[in-house]
């Protein structure tokens, strides 16, 4: 596939500042202004705990389980036997923990809380990847994730093997129908964008192939083809191949696993998927105790 024009990143620096935002907000949610049934646990005892998964994933989540602990109590020592992206099988240990018991008590739901969230999106990513792993089509990720979560569901995303969309409305520009009604055509919504952020990709939704037609002559990056059937993707593609100056094309709207592989297949690029992150099931782990 052709190096694409939308390169959504997001540096270590950031990802890492935006996980430990999370991390301070979830534990504020949950511990409050202390973990009062810890006080149940004398203040001097050790434990060691395991966490295992009860089902088939792929592990994500590391980063914010570790700094889950890291800001209850350092004393807390975590130590993983997989990494993420892993392939995780039930039954299977995925981390040891040793430290203050209260302290592994009080950051258990936090932490696991991250670790299942991240972990079922990039499972639920990775199955949708690997139905059309034998095409040129990729999975994008989309803007429906969990508010607070934007930056950690779309590195789970790419962790289960899709490609990021823009990460908000700042690094990229899709035109959409309110925009055009507004503008006025697609031609003049297009000139106004690139008047404005001459440096950002422009994407436009389209929801026929006549409006394909006319958007495919305004000089943009990509089109998104919102809704389309499988015959009219297909002349969808025939159409920008023949269009001189092709572009990226995004199929997106309804699609559904039985109907992944043949839209892969028309030859689109991209197909986006908004339930990688709104349709959200958690993977199941669970921490088990042993106190010294």
């Amino acid at each position: 596939m052709k190096k694409s024009h939308f390169n959504a990143k997001v540096t270590a620096e950031r990802l890492a500042a935006d996980r430990d935002r999370a991390v301070q907000q979830a534990l504020a949610e949950d511990v409050g202004s202390g973990d009062v049934t810890a006080s149940l646990v004398g203040r001097a005892q050790m434990a060691e705990a395991r966490v295992v998964v009860r089902e088939s994933a792929v592990l994500c989540g590391v980063a914010w389980f570790d700094a889950v602990f890291a800001a209850v109590d350092r004393e807390v020592e975590v130590t993983w036997s997989v990494e993420d992206g892993a392939r995780v099988e039930p039954g299977q240990t995925v981390c040891e923990i040793r430290g203050p018991a209260r302290s592994i008590l009080t950051g258990e739901r936090t932490a696991l809380n991250f670790l299942q969230t991240l972990s079922g999106t990039a499972t639920t990513t990775a199955h949708y990847a690997e139905l059309i792993e034998d095409t040129p089509c990729r999975i994008l990720d989309t803007r429906k994730t969990i508010p607070g979560l934007r930056l950690a569901q779309k590195y789970a995303a790419r962790t289960g093997g899709a490609k990021n969309h823009r990460i908000g409305l700042f690094d990229a520009i899709l035109i959409k129908e309110n925009h055009i009604a507004s503008a006025g055509s697609i031609a003049e919504a297009v000139r106004n964008v690139r008047a404005s952020h001459p440096r950002l990709p422009v994407e436009i939704e389209v929801e026929s192939l006549e409006q394909m037609e006319e958007a495919l002559g305004v000089g943009v990056e990509r089109l998104l083809l919102d809704n389309f059937s499988i015959e009219d993707l297909e002349v969808a593609v025939a159409m920008n191949k023949r269009s001189g100056d092709p572009v990226e094309l995004e199929a997106s709207g309804g699609i559904e696993e039985d109907t992944l592989l043949q839209v892969a297949r028309t030859g689109v690029d991209f197909i986006s998927i908004g339930a990688l992150t709104k349709h959200l099931r958690a993977t199941d782990f669970s921490m088990r105790f042993r106190f010294a």
